[in-house]
């Protein structure tokens, strides 16, 4: 999906980038699949703020998407394809044989018209879902399941793709788009091909308005607080931090420490992402 430039009519339009959607987008949502979203921002069941800087997003229509990609052996028919609000990738409305519709991520290189099937012996090609028993090596894949029957939960971002590497036994090992290196049983689903939507990072905010709409509020560096209000603050003028490690408002180290507390998967990856 290419881009292209606005007129400028203000400052905020100057040499702005952005998405030029494909041919056959529809410009409103199938009524049945979407329902309104209820924005919490970042406040937990009592009112209290649990994740600081959210708010104020633009009011969206939640797209329910089919991530199980469970109706098997019916051909659907891609109807249109779309923006999704809630999603840095596109979404595609599917047309089923038997008369049911359903909303599916965009790969790339869909277009509208195409058929998509889930089945056991689906043919190897963009947009198609089966198991990773079916799958050869050197398929690449996304919507990728941890557990059989729960739906997709790898490799779902625009432009993400991961690719099967080798098979022993009953797992599969997968390269993620984060470069770690894991395995998956292969009775998981997954759906061949790269998510659509690859020139994402090419979109240029211009304006500080553009990031209030995804919902982002202002952030304020701590060495520019008081004393009381981070750890960080105080001291006359520019001055470092005084810390051998940057901490959080609350005095935890940041920017480095590992947080991840899932020991369960731990035997099943064999390579850590970048940085870990």
């Amino acid at each position: 999906m290419a881009t292209r430039s606005h007129e400028e009519y203000s400052p905020d339009s100057r040499n702005r980038p952005t998405l030029n959607l494909t041919k056959g987008t529809r410009c409103k949502s199938c009524k049945k699949l979407t329902y309104g979203k209820l924005s919490r921002n970042g406040r937990n069941n009592a009112g209290i703020i649990t994740s600081r800087h959210r708010g104020g997003a633009h009011k969206r229509l939640y797209r329910e998407i089919d991530f199980r990609r469970n109706k098997f052996d019916v051909a659907g028919r891609i109807g249109s394809v779309e923006y999704d609000p809630n999603r840095n990738a596109s979404i595609c409305l599917v047309n089923y044989a038997d008369g049911e519709r359903k909303y599916i991520l965009h790969a790339r290189g869909i277009k509208v018209g195409d058929v998509v099937t889930s089945s056991l012996y689906a043919s190897i090609s963009v947009g198609n879902t089966l198991p990773l028993t079916k799958m050869p090596l050197g398929t690449t894949i996304h919507n990728i399941e941890l557990k059989s029957g729960r739906g997709g939960q790898l490799v779902r971002a625009a432009g993400a793709v991961a690719k099967i590497v080798a098979k022993e036994g009953r797992l599969a090992t997968l390269r993620l788009p984060s470069s770690e290196i894991r395995l998956v049983p292969q009775d998981c689903l997954a759906s061949v091909g790269r998510v659509g939507n690859i020139d994402i990072n090419s979109k240029a905010l211009k304006k500080a308005g553009s990031k209030r709409w995804l919902g982002k509020r202002p952030k304020v560096r701590g060495s520019a607080m008081n004393p009381v209000d981070h750890p960080h603050g105080g001291g006359e003028g520019r001055t470092s931090i005084g810390r051998k490690k940057p901490v959080t408002p609350w005095g935890h180290v940041a920017l480095g420490k590992r947080s991840r507390r899932n020991k369960c998967s731990n035997p099943l990856i064999l390579r850590r992402r970048r940085g870990i």
